[in-house]
């Protein structure tokens, strides 16, 4: 088990690895990624997903270009 002089040391080197600014991203992340896998691992199939990734999904899907045929006259 790991000491506590040890988790410091390791708490410090992912500060200087990602920077404070990205740290609460990144354990929002990881504990939506833990969260899935114990639901996924229980037999549960449905993944959660934030409002933030649905409303960025909905935007990329509108920034897409739409194919229109090209209308030519003769």
């Amino acid at each position: 088990m790991l000491g506590t002089t040890e988790l410091i040391v390791i708490l410090l080197m992912i500060i200087v690895v990602f920077g404070a600014n990205k740290l609460p991203g990144l354990g929002d992340a990881l504990g939506r990624s833990i969260k899935n896998f114990r639901r996924a691992a229980s037999g549960k199939d449905e993944l959660e997903v934030s409002e933030k990734d649905q409303l960025q999904a909905s935007s990329e899907k509108s920034k897409l270009p739409t194919e229109e045929a090209e209308v030519v006259e003769t």
